[in-house]
């Protein structure tokens, strides 16, 4: 178990520092949105302007474009300049979000403003529904800072399924060294919102691990051949006086290659006009956990994830985005016959799939990564945030759970009631009765939620709690199903058998 100790105001402070940045962003939004006024009120003046200057000029009899470079200068750097101003905006508004959200759990009004998570909710899971793992006010929504979707997949999972006790203590250390990085929380915030919106891990993975379309590489050493023929033709006929006869033959060659690759050409475009684009918003998020400074072997081996070859992850993804570019160019109106006779999107095509060969298969791996980065970074969220809740020890010489000031993580610090509880040696189990509304479900759930919290490597609501690697099941909220067919009876018994089964 790590040894921490907690200044008594490490809580205030963050309170107040949460506060102080929130401020900051606020007033810098308020800034940018004067700017964004600003210039387009700019640019409308600039257009009305070059209006009025044109109908002059018109009247003088003397039209020519040169009156008008001046106002179109001016028009096209205020076009320039907007975007900058409007993209500083949206990642002040996004911070807001972020600290609005930090002050309302640790001031406990988050219930309701987070993910929910109810895609990982299996209602036959031993103990999910029953210890409100997802949902609305669940401890799913309490926990997960995660801005895309493996950091939710990777945090789900390690709720829903104990780890390891050397897997927990490197999650202690890797927490523990996260949890005052404050500005990576808030990098991982703004870059990870657009990766959030416009990446599917899932269908991303498959494209990395798709066999390639142009596995010869004899075929793009035939298509630089042809391409660079056909410019030593097109440049015989336009200087050295070769004649047409050959640049025409030349270039039908070179439309015929062309169409007998064109299908295999336009899987690949295809493709990764689905994939490839989202690919790229994830470079800046890569970037940005490749350079944080880290010690534990946990972040270490994740950096280790994140590289190719012996090169980062964001590296081989700007090479990408650069055949990307590339490859679009071509859609330009001056470029298009140049990139005809260069065979450019053929070319390119063969460039892109091979880079889906020799990177794709890391996608997965890269995407894993972030996910536990994410995942580790939600519980280092939680640790500061409640920096007077300890990591659990972990115990293998026997079997043992002994909590004192035992609460639940999910009701305010001000109303919850703590309770020794302790299981193990001579006790084999406990028998909690009392009246309705008295705490007895809570204390069941608090006890089980603890254990979910430590299992998980997350710090845990108790002043001290001891355990030995244990399973985790529960029948507070079994119910009956009409569609299913099951009776209530009969789901009781189900949920007993199962926990019998998982006790083995």
């Amino acid at each position: 178990m790590l040894d921490r100790q907690v200044p008594p105001s490490a809580c205030d402070d963050l309170h107040s520092e949460y506060t102080r940045r929130l401020a900051i962003h606020e007033s810098a939004l308020a800034r940018w949105e004067r700017a964004d006024r600003r210039v387009a009120d700019l640019r409308l003046v600039v257009f009305v302007a070059a209006l009025a200057l044109a109908f002059f000029v018109y009247r003088m009899g003397r039209p020519s474009a040169l009156w008008l470079a001046v106002p179109g200068g001016a028009f096209v750097a205020l076009l320039l300049t907007h975007e900058p101003i409007r993209l500083r905006a949206r990642r002040a508004g996004r911070a807001i979000d972020f600290y609005k959200r930090g002050l309302a759990r640790m001031e406990d009004r988050w219930a309701g403003s987070g993910v929910p998570g109810l895609n990982f909710l299996n209602l036959d899971h031993p103990y999910a529904a029953d210890l409100d793992l997802f949902g609305t006010g669940s401890l799913f929504e309490r926990l997960c800072t995660a801005r895309t979707r493996t950091g939710e997949e990777a945090l789900a999972s390690w709720l829903l399924t104990p780890a390891t006790p050397d897997v927990i203590a490197a999650r202690h250390r890797a927490v523990d060294e996260l949890r005052p990085r404050l500005d990576l929380r808030e990098d991982l915030e703004l870059l990870g919102a657009d990766v959030r919106a416009g990446l599917d891990p899932v269908a991303l993975t498959e494209w990395g691990n798709a066999p390639r379309v142009f596995p010869n590489r004899p075929i793009r050493i035939v298509s630089f051949v042809l391409s660079v023929l056909g410019v030593a033709s097109v440049v015989g006929w336009l200087f050295l006086d070769a004649g047409l006869l050959p640049m025409f033959v030349m270039l039908a060659v070179e439309g015929l290659y062309a169409t007998w690759l064109s299908k295999r050409v336009h899987r690949v475009v295809a493709a990764l006009d689905e994939r490839g684009h989202d690919l790229v918003l994830l470079s800046g998020l890569l970037e940005r956990l490749e350079r944080e400074p880290i010690q534990s072997p946990l972040l270490l081996s994740l950096r280790k994830a994140l590289e190719t070859e012996g090169r980062p992850a964001s590296h081989q993804i700007h090479r990408l985005a650069r055949l990307i570019h590339l490859l679009d160019s071509r859609e330009n109106q001056f470029f298009t016959p140049f990139a005809a006779v260069m065979l450019w999107g053929t070319q390119l095509a063969m460039a892109i799939d091979a880079w889906r060969g020799a990177s794709g298969p890391a996608i997965g791996p890269w995407l894993a990564a972030v996910g536990d980065f994410e995942a580790l970074s939600a519980l280092a969220s939680y640790a500061a945030e409640n920096p007077t809740d300890p990591f659990p020890e972990i115990v293998e010489d026997r079997v043992c759970y002994e909590a004192e000031g035992l609460g639940h993580p999910l009701l305010p610090r001000s109303s919850c009631v703590v309770n020794d509880v302790s299981l193990g040696g001579e006790v084999h189990a406990l028998v909690v009765s009392g009246s309705n509304m008295s705490g007895k479900s809570t204390l069941l759930r608090s006890i089980g939620v603890s254990t979910v919290m430590a299992l998980a490597g997350a710090p845990v609501r108790a002043s001290r709690l001891r355990l030995s690697p244990l399973a985790v099941g529960a029948t507070l909220r079994v119910q009956d199903s009409l569609q299913a067919g099951k009776s209530r009876f009969y789901a009781e018994i189900t949920r007993v058998r199962q926990i019998v089964d998982v006790s083995r």
